[in-house]
């Protein structure tokens, strides 16, 4: 059993709404029916009532509910007890940061801070875009790094999480090469004859973004997804061996492009294919985080804090 799936059932316990529950848990509606028709599996249990609208909670899903709602506080007071014992060094920052952030932009990015600031203690949690936003304001981790797009944003209270934009991402489709060191696929393919497709699952965020790209482009695409995956270092191994064409982050095959190993399909210009967008890439904190601070433990986390977010708003000032 996994902690959303109690999170996805109390969620649904209190809107009575598959589709409402499914957007406030930043998924689609098919993946939330799924979970907890896994959750469902697992209890051995019909917990919901499917045969009334609104949708309502079986009477094993009601005594359910309760017990869940123990085990998720349960967990989160074992989290916050292990939280305040994971590191004697309160001057490591702790960053949430989506898969294909943490393994491209991430690392050079660091590095270049550190320059200004030395060596900096650091600990990194790879999630996806979701998780990594409810690891911030669950206060699971110092720092969320993020992409941001204004038909995907982020509901984070303004008022409360201060963000920086670091720079911003091309998001564009990229083919292995012919021996000609022409690309191996070209779009938009033909109903005949489809480009093979390397794709995102239907709840990853760039998945969301391939979605906008094949929806708003001013020539029909015709793909056929011969693979499926929700990390991007996955889609670049498999276009990379020549099994079709993935859309993919900029910052992640930036040197593949470069030794000649990667061909863009959208490439920067005035008569570039309309199958290209920019994401941001934004560094969030929370403003309130040891506004309070009183030992001298959480006082040096404060200060470690403010430090660097002064460095990195001097970074962007250049």
């Amino acid at each position: 059993m996994e902690i959303k799936w109690l999170e996805d059932f109390v969620s649904l316990a209190k809107t009575n709404s598959f589709s409402r529950s499914a957007e406030l848990r930043h998924v689609t509606q098919p993946a939330f029916s799924r979970r907890i028709q896994s959750l469902e599996a697992w209890l051995g249990s019909e917990l919901i009532d499917r045969s009334s609208y609104p949708t309502r909670l079986t009477a094993a899903g009601e005594v359910f509910y309760e017990q869940a709602l123990a085990l998720l506080s349960q967990a989160q007071e074992a989290r916050a007890l292990l939280r305040e014992q994971r590191s004697a060094d309160h001057s490591v920052l702790d960053f949430a940061v989506p898969h294909t952030l943490s393994m491209t932009f991430f690392p050079r990015w660091l590095k270049a801070l550190e320059k200004r600031l030395g060596l900096l203690r650091s600990r990194l949690r790879a999630l996806n875009v979701h998780d990594a936003a409810m690891s911030l304001t669950d206060g699971g981790c110092d720092l969320l790094m993020c992409y941001y797009h204004p038909s995907q944003p982020l509901q984070l209270d303004a008022a409360r999480y201060e963000m920086i934009v670091l720079g911003s991402e091309r998001f564009s489709p990229y083919s292995a090469p012919t021996p000609q060191k022409r690309a191996r696929f070209k779009l938009p393919g033909t109903p005949d004859a489809p480009v093979p497709y390397l794709a995102y699952t239907a709840n990853a965020y760039l998945g969301r973004m391939t979605d906008l790209l094949a929806g708003d482009a001013s020539s029909r695409l015709h793909l056929d997804k011969v693979y499926e995956t929700d990390m991007a270092e996955a889609l670049k191994a498999m276009v990379l061996a020549g099994h079709g064409v993935a859309f993919l982050p900029e910052s992640a095959v930036v040197d593949s492009v470069a030794r000649g190993e990667l061909v863009d399909l959208a490439p920067p210009g005035k008569a570039a294919a309309p199958w290209h967008l920019d994401m941001e890439i934004r560094l969030y904190r929370d403003r309130l985080a040891y506004t309070d601070a009183s030992n001298r433990r959480e006082l040096t986390k404060r200060d470690a804090l403010e430090a660097f977010w002064q460095a990195v708003r001097d970074q962007i000032k250049g």
